[in-house]
């Protein structure tokens, strides 16, 4: 954590205790933080060649993937 003052088992604590629009609003603000940093994630090599190999496949795809009420449909089926 950022601060010394705050143990992160006092704050993991009363995170557990807001309501899920509270925390969906702190995931928010956090994600927000993430992306005004100017610090870089790093990507293993591994990674390098799974996102090349996405790509890829992608872009030699035969088709232009599925629609939103295709894709909806095959997740409901599994629930």
């Amino acid at each position: 954590m950022a601060s010394n003052s705050i143990k992160e088992s006092e704050v993991l604590s009363q995170i557990k205790k807001l309501s899920v629009p509270e925390k969906i609003l702190i995931v928010e603000d956090i994600w927000d933080s993430i992306t005004l940093s100017n610090e870089e994630l790093s990507v293993t090599e591994k990674q390098k060649k799974d996102l090349d190999k996405r790509l890829t496949d992608y872009e030699n795809a035969q088709t232009g993937g599925s629609d939103w009420s295709e894709v909806k449909n095959r997740i409901e089926s599994k629930l």
